[in-house]
Order: C-alpha cells, then structure tokens, then sequence
C-alpha cells in the first residue's frame, strides 16, 4: 500500500473570507456499524479572526481520522480507491452510504487493491436520516461527501458537521449551495472549531491554489491583476451535467443567495477584491481565444484574496476558457447557451435528465485521454508572471485525487488556525499544494520569452 508523507502548511491565522467581489471503531472494524457518537456589501461587518479547536483533541475522542460518504456514485468510488492507494498506513477511515451492500462491493474493490481493506469500516448514513448523520459526524475528524446534487442533498452533513465541531469537504460547485450554506452554518461551525471546505474538487483546488502559487511569485502589499485560463478536453458525468442543468434552472435563486451572503459576511478592511471580464477576444500575450467562464471558480479565487493579505491591498480577477480556434468558442458558447435556455422549461429540462443517467462517467480509457491546463498572467509592482496548473482528467481521476488530498491534509497536516466556511487556500494553503505537487499536478512558472 503506497503511504505518502506530504509537507506541513504556514502558521497564518488569516480569519475568515469576506466579500468575494465588488461586483459580482477503528477503521479497519469488520462489518458495518453505527458510529457512537445586491451587488455591495454592506459597510459595517469587517474581518473576524477565528480560532480553531486543535485536531489533537478532537483525535482523543474521535474514532475515526476521516468518513467516505457516497462512495457507491462514480466520483466516490473513484474517491474511495484513491484513498486505498494513497492513504497512510494509520489512517482510521470508513465508508458510509445507506446501502450496505453496494457499500460492500466498493469494499470489496478496495480489498483487490489492498487486502488490509477487506475489512474497512461501513457507516449507515442517510441524508434523510438526520440522526445517522449527527452520528457520522460525531465520529469522525473530517467527512468528506460526494452525494449530490448538494442543493438537493448537501445541507444535512454541513449541519451535522458544522453542529459536531467536524471537518467537512465536498465537491459544491454550486454557486447558490455554498452561498447558502455560508448563511446558514458559518458562525456554528466558527464556534464548534469546525472547517467547512466546499469545492474540493476541479471545482475549484486547481484555479483556487494556482492563483495562490501565482501571488506568491509576485512582490508583496502591492496591487495585483490577474486573469485565469482554462482549457480541457475532458467529458463529464451524469451527475455533473445534473447539477449544472440545476443550476442553470435556478439563476434568481442563485442571485438571491449571493445577496444574502454579501448582508452577512465580514469584507476585508482598508483592502479591495474584485473580479472583471471582458466579453470574448483574443489574449494578445497568450494568442488564445477568450471567453467569461461564468464558474464558482472566481468567487472561490476572490474569497481566498479576501481573507489573505498576501493577494495585496487591491486585487482584480478575470476568470475565461481558452481555445486556440474562435470556432471552437463559438461552439462552445452555442452549447451552453443552448442547455442554459432548456434548464428554464421545465418540462424539457426533466426530459433531457431523464436522457442522462447519474452515476454513471466516461470510461478509463476515456479519462486517460483527458487533461487540463490553467494558465494564469498576473502583474504587480511593476512585475508580470505568469504561471500554470496542469493534470489529466479533471472531472474523475483528478477531482477524486483532489477531494482526497483535501481530505488528508484536514486529518493530518500542520494548517493554519481557521474555522467556518473557509476556502482551499485558506484552510490548507501550502501543505495542499505541496501535496498535490507529490501527487503528479504540475504548479510552474512559465519562463517569459526571450527578447
């Protein structure tokens, strides 16, 4: 079994993120088992700072370091062999699910890749079970969730979580359920100690850390401009294209949540964070043709600039996918616009669901094929890099290595004091980039051309 040792983070307390933009038991127990256990933001709120319960307590009375839940989707079960691969040796982990049979075939996958796993812990745990789920949380450091969509199935576990004083992660790139969940849960989840760390997937750890290593090339407690661009070859799931064609049905909701957001959370003081885009074009530097990538990406990369003063007293961010061919973005326009318009008829909508199962990716041969490039330009201080994020395939084989590396580095590494709903950058910062960077992602400086 292959044990990698990752290194610890910084000792930064960088409180919580603020105004995202100005404008827009033992874990190898046989059998299953229950668990013991509108666009501004308003002027007064500034930046709190935030302390953290110490994991060492929580370990003394924790059964568990980390719980799988929804390991029986595609995303999980790919989630699940990466953690039979790579976890440590001494991690006490579990799966949970409310099936205990497809729950024990997983396990019996991770049995083939490791025999110690035969006998891996399985959790009962039901979204509509309230009280399996206060169980899971109570028994563990950090749980991690691939159940979703997370508007439809997510808030009962960041309740649990945040109520527990525990560690949760997800793959949330729904705008609207993070937003909310930061309403609902953040001040518990502050006081209990516990780190809510939504996005934890390709949506959005690439874009998140690579504008976090792209700031620390650049001078510091000065302004800073900085544009992303992103470019895939990669085919999704079932389950992702449900959750985007949910979220394209529910704009006004999704609006209504950032307002609500931006009444409550702290803004940072004496500083500016904001995002831009053009409308498409061509990238002189890059020679790339350009397009808005209306993500959950930039309010991640500007909520980490929030919280942490290392992004400068006045940051600005453009966030677009890139292609070499304008025909290429045009289609690509054309596409989405096309599904955008059909999330708004209900009955059409629930007929092209229908045509696309959940549970269900493309094949391995498939995600071999897929990658990913962010390539991030940024000036300050009278400097210009620019830099690049790089991997295979985004949707699957990436996002589960890291959903899983999100999770360990919350279970084991030295991270900075932090609590509430909190980015990646935040809550692990260096020690995930160096762990994802001994996974295989590439984190580099593009060297600038010759003159």
């Amino acid at each position: 079994m292959a044990v990698r040792q990752s290194p610890s983070g910084s000792a930064r307390d960088p409180g919580e993120p603020s105004c995202p933009a100005s404008t827009g038991s033992v874990g190898r127990s046989a059998g299953t088992v229950s668990p013991a256990s509108a666009q501004a933001c308003p002027a007064e709120p500034t930046q709190e700072r935030v302390v953290r319960v110490p994991s060492e307590r929580l370990s003394a009375d924790r059964e568990l370091d980390l719980v799988l839940f929804g390991a029986t989707g595609f995303t999980g079960g790919l989630t699940a062999e990466y953690l039979a691969r790579n976890a440590p040796a001494d991690c006490r982990w579990a799966l949970a699910g409310r099936n205990p049979a497809k729950l024990g075939h997983v396990r019996e996958r991770l049995a083939a890749i490791d025999p110690e796993w035969a006998h891996l812990s399985l959790l009962h745990a039901d979204v509509e079970d309230l009280e399996s789920l206060r169980r899971v949380a109570e028994s563990a450091r950090v749980v991690v969730t691939t159940v979703g969509p997370y508007l439809a199935y997510g808030e009962p576990l960041v309740a649990a979580c945040a109520e527990a004083g525990t560690d949760y992660a997800d793959l949330a790139g729904e705008s609207e359920f993070v937003d909310r969940m930061y309403v609902a849960h953040h001040r518990r989840a502050v006081e209990t100690g516990a780190r809510i760390v939504h996005a934890c997937g390709f949506d959005s750890v690439p874009h998140d850390l690579g504008a976090f290593f792209t700031v620390q090339q650049l001078p510091e407690d000065v302004p800073i401009r900085m544009r992303g661009m992103l470019r895939t070859n990669a085919s999704f799931s079932g389950g992702t294209f449900h959750s985007a064609m949910n979220a394209f049905s529910r704009a006004r909701q999704t609006k209504i949540a950032l307002v609500e957001r931006r009444r409550v959370e702290p803004r940072p003081e004496g500083r500016k964070v904001r995002t831009t885009a053009r409308r498409p074009h061509r990238d002189r530097e890059s020679g790339l043709w350009l397009v808005p990538l209306p993500t959950i990406d930039p309010l991640v990369i500007t909520r980490s600039a929030a919280a942490l003063e290392r992004y400068g007293p006045d940051f600005t961010y453009s966030h677009y996918a890139a292609a070499r061919k304008l025909s290429s973005v045009m289609c690509g326009i054309a596409g989405v616009g096309a599904l955008a318009a059909a999330a708004q008829v209900g009955p059409l909508r629930r007929q092209i669901l229908r045509r696309v199962p959940q549970g269900e990716g493309p094949s391995g041969e498939r995600r071999e094929r897929s990658e990913f490039t962010m390539r991030f330009i940024a000036e300050g201080g009278g400097r210009s890099v620019t830099t690049e994020v790089s991997g295979g395939d985004p949707g699957y084989t990436e996002t589960a290595k890291l959903l899983s590396e999100s999770a360990l580095s919350l279970a084991f590494d030295d991270n900075p004091l932090t609590s509430g709903q909190v980015t990646t950058a935040v809550a692990m910062g260096e020690s995930l980039l160096g762990r994802l960077t001994s996974a295989g992602m590439v984190f580099r400086i593009i060297p600038a051309p010759s003159t």
